[in-house]
């Protein structure tokens, strides 16, 4: 099953769709609601969808283009919304990283190849948790940007570009149990320019706007991911290349992702929703492309429904911003 949200002319729809049948969860205000009844209430996502019903069909590629796609879940309150993520993950993201750092700083190299060393020999262990992952922040519910919405890119940044990547999405139920709703297609967008900089500089460079879906995939997740990451430019693409995720490609379980993000108290508060971001080895950065204002990323994977669409903008550089006592 695969989920989404679009703009009708009474507010919001949560629509559900198997193959190519979609429609509207009748009775239901939000993914998110649905999903905290269903996290409360001990059933699964499916079981609630289907006691709801559904109703009116939906063209969800009609949807697309009149630009009526929403994030495909969101938060009341944005603050209780955690963008976050883990890198040095998948198979070959190490060789990415480390080009990029070996050119400012050949130590610098050592501690992203250490890391993933680490991830191979204990990121999926046979049981109990393995070795911690990178993980970084990414910012709370302003910073997630609608499919189709523009993403970004702060006027002091010196670069803006994509990474491909799979996020999980979860609540936390009221006795602090966190839940997986699903799978989604993920613009991990990132300043790499500043990264490279210096590897310490990461934290910096990832405090940058994300967009997830257009769908949630339900359900389990195939074990080898595979997709399309493109850029187009003026309607043309001017780069496109293969990604691959799931398991059979990374050096870390999920599993093991999961438990060194929600072991800590704060990220098990009840109520609270988590769009946690698994990583990547493909970037059109490491290619050496430049994305413009205007260009859009396209992020495709066929199991997760329509393609992950964003045109990139830059805000103007209105410079630092004075801080006031009071």
């Amino acid at each position: 099953m695969l989920l989404s949200q679009i703009k009708t002319e009474t507010g919001i729809a949560v629509v559900a769709r198997e193959g190519s049948e979609a429609a509207i969860v009748q009775g239901a205000a939000s993914t998110y609601a649905l999903a905290l009844e269903a996290a409360n209430s001990g059933r699964s996502l499916a079981s609630v969808i289907a006691a709801h019903g559904l109703g009116q069909a939906v063209d969800l590629v009609r949807a697309a283009s009149e630009g009526r796609m929403l994030s495909p879940i969101t938060h009341p309150d944005p603050a209780h919304l955690h963008l976050t993520g883990t890198g040095l993950t998948h198979l070959g993201s190490a060789a990415t990283r480390d080009a990029m750092h070996t050119k400012a700083n050949a130590e610098d190299a050592t501690d992203s190849m250490k890391m993933f060393r680490m991830g191979l020999e204990g990121g999926k262990p046979a049981s109990g948790p393995g070795v911690q992952p990178e993980w970084f922040y990414k910012g709370n519910g302003v910073h997630l940007v609608a499919p189709g919405a523009p993403l970004t890119s702060p006027g002091f940044a010196l670069d803006g570009g994509e990474e491909p990547e799979l996020a999980g999405i979860y609540v936390i139920a009221a006795d602090g149990t966190p839940c997986r709703v699903g799978w989604a297609l993920a613009n991990e967008f990132s300043d790499h320019v500043t990264e490279r900089i210096n590897y310490l500089y990461l934290a910096h460079s990832k405090l940058r706007q994300a967009s997830i879906g257009p769908e949630i995939l339900v359900g389990d997740l195939p074990q080898d991911v595979r997709g399309t990451s493109r850029i187009r430019r003026a309607g043309s693409v001017i780069w496109e290349k293969p990604f691959l995720s799931g398991e059979a490609n990374m050096s870390h379980s999920f599993a093991n992702l999961e438990h060194h993000h929600f072991k800590y108290d704060m990220f098990r508060q009840p109520g609270d929703l988590h769009v946690h971001m698994f990583g990547t080895a493909t970037l059109s950065f490491a290619d050496g492309i430049r994305p413009e204002p205007g260009d859009t990323f396209e992020i495709e994977v066929a199991a997760f429904g329509l393609p992950l669409t964003n045109p990139l903008a830059v805000a103007p550089d209105t410079g630092l911003q004075s801080v006031h006592t009071l």
